[in-house]
């Protein structure tokens, strides 16, 4: 056994679960490498675009905190909690941080004061000891795409650009790294990805409003990208965009992007597109993504070990995984150091301590 392969392998997992308690599956991931959760929603509050009644009245910042220090110290080192916290969409933090203004709302506000919203917002996040959003969505919705219904913000490239680019300030002003989704930009899909293969239809101006947005979030300084889940049969007629050395080559190449870039979820219909969760793993490293969104209960021992399988014969560069496992790590290990900087200082909370930030 490759200690450091295991180790590799276990860090470019991001295992979401529901809940605020971290079950065995996941306290082996973080015990052995394992540097990423996700604390995520049910399927019946994805689908509504809400968090329950019942969510929302037990859960406190408290928990929060708990759980990120239980994260910790599984890990042994600094670790990335990430939640969908979106612009008109999904937000796992519901009541427990400043609300952002809806979709609508956000556009009659000015790019600063849509930052100081965010920031205000992420701040309160941060004290929590949530370090990474998977959010702003950015795709620039043109036509049919129930999956991205109520989530998205508009079919205006330049607005969306504006929005997405102020939150994005905001939210990294306030030490959590945004994460700029879907690329290239899900301007029509007919299917959930979630439950179908989804195709985005061929067009050119819809492709380049998509990658008008993303080069503006890039040069913003987005921490993170997500590659979605459909297939984009102009640029790859096979592979889903998050498992597409193509598309993602286009990101990295192309459009110069040089941070995080994390996978759609890997156990979406669209993704696996008939192959195993390992086999699919291994194809989004190959593709060149540096950490894997997957669910807790999809095998997370047996995906490690198909990725470390897959460098002893030969299917993956040895090099390729550990690039993404230093990737991850240094993410981590970059949101400690702005706490130990003294940008943040902590306060003693029942069982534990939340970080807040100092102001300058």
């Amino acid at each position: 056994m490759s200690t450091e392969l295991h180790r590799a392998a276990y860090s470019v997992l991001l295992p979401a679960f529901s809940g605020l308690e971290i079950d065995d599956s996941v306290r082996r991931c973080l015990s052995r490498g394992g540097v990423s959760i996700l604390l995520g929603e049910s399927r019946d509050e994805y689908l509504a675009r809400n968090m329950s009644f019942e969510r929302r009245r037990a859960e406190t910042q408290a928990h929060f905190a708990g759980i990120a220090q239980q994260a910790a110290a599984y890990a042994d080192g600094p670790v990335l909690v990430a939640v969908d916290q979106e612009l008109g969409g999904i937000q796992r933090l519901h009541h427990l941080v400043p609300g952002m203004p809806s979709a609508d709302a956000l556009k009659a506000l000015s790019a600063d004061e849509i930052e100081a919203c965010s920031y205000d917002m992420a701040s309160s996040a941060r004290v929590m000891g949530v370090n990474l959003f998977l959010a702003p969505i950015v795709d620039v919705v043109t036509g049919t795409n129930p999956w991205l219904h109520e989530r998205n913000l508009g079919p205006n490239p330049g607005e969306v650009a504006r929005i997405a680019c102020a939150f994005i300030r905001g939210v990294q002003r306030a030490g959590v790294i945004a994460t700029a989704k879907h690329f290239p930009g899900h301007y029509q899909t007919e299917q959930d990805p979630a439950v179908a293969c989804a195709f985005v239809p061929e067009s050119e101006q819809g492709l380049e409003d998509g990658l008008q947005v993303f080069r503006q979030v890039i040069a913003a300084g987005v921490g993170a990208i997500m590659p979605g889940p459909a297939v984009f049969p102009a640029l790859d007629p096979v592979q889903s965009a998050s498992t597409s050395e193509k598309i993602i080559g286009l990101l990295r190449n192309t459009l110069r992007f040089d941070g995080l870039i994390i996978s759609d979820d890997l156990d979406a219909v669209s993704i696996l597109r008939g192959n195993s969760v390992t086999d699919t793993a291994v194809a989004a490293l190959h593709a060149g993504a540096h950490l894997l969104l997957v669910s807790s209960e999809a095998g997370l021992d047996d995906i490690a070990q198909a990725i470390v399988d897959a460098v002893l014969s030969g299917g993956l560069r040895r090099d390729q995984l550990l690039e993404a496992s230093a990737k991850v790590r240094g993410m981590a290990q970059a949101s400690r150091a702005q706490v130990e900087s003294g940008l943040y200082v902590s306060y003693p909370i029942p069982g534990g301590h939340l970080t807040r930030r100092v102001m300058r």
